[in-house]
C-alpha cells in the first residue's frame, strides 16, 4: 500500500439535491471525491417517500465534510419544498443524510449558518435526517451526464 492510500481517511457522505445526474457530475468533480453512485434514499425514521441522492465517497484528509455540505447548497434551492426546478415531487425533497453524530452536528449547524446569512429569501428546507435505507438506481443512471454526453439534467 502506497503512503497515499495509507493516509486516505475514506468517510461517506449522502445528498439529495433534485435531479441526481447533475448532482453526481458535480461532486465527482470535486478533489477529494473518490467515487460516488446515485440511487434512493429514507431516513432511519421511517419516512415512507424514497428521495433522489447521490452517494458520494469522499477523502476527510482532502476534502471536509463540512465543505461538502456547502458544495451541496450551490447546486439546488434549498428553500424549495419538493421541487427542484421541473421536477416536482417528495423524491426531489433537499435532504442532507447523515451517518454519525458528527455529520448529523456539522449539517445542523451549516443549515442555521445559511438561514442566518441573509442570501435566501426563504427558510432553508432542507431535511436533515439519519441515513436509513439506501438503494442504487440502476447501472444506466449511474454517471448517466458523463455517459450521455449532457451537461445539465435539462437533457
Amino acid at each position: 500500500m502506497s503512503d497515499l492510500q495509507q493516509d486516505t481517511v475514506v468517510e461517506q457522505a449522502t445528498f439529495g439535491a433534485g435531479c441526481f445526474w447533475g448532482a453526481e457530475a458535480s461532486f465527482r468533480a470535486l478533489p477529494g471525491v473518490l467515487d460516488s453512485r446515485v440511487g434512493f434514499a429514507r431516513s432511519a425514521g421511517g419516512e415512507a417517500a424514497l428521495i433522489e441522492v447521490v452517494q458520494v465517497d469522499f477523502d476527510a484528509r482532502v476534502i471536509p465534510y463540512s465543505r461538502l455540505i456547502e458544495h451541496f447548497w450551490t447546486l439546488h434551492d434549498p428553500t424549495s419544498v419538493d421541487r427542484q426546478g421541473a421536477d416536482v415531487g417528495v423524491k426531489y425533497r433537499s435532504a442532507l443524510f447523515f451517518s454519525n453524530a458528527q455529520q448529523a452536528h456539522l449539517a445542523l449547524v451549516a443549515k442555521q449558518q445559511l438561514d442566518a446569512s441573509g442570501h435566501l429569501s426563504k427558510p432553508v428546507a432542507t431535511v436533515i435526517v439519519p441515513l436509513g435505507e439506501f438503494q442504487l438506481a440502476d447501472e444506466d443512471q449511474q454517471r448517466y451526464l458523463e455517459k450521455h454526453g449532457g451537461s445539465s439534467c435539462s437533457i
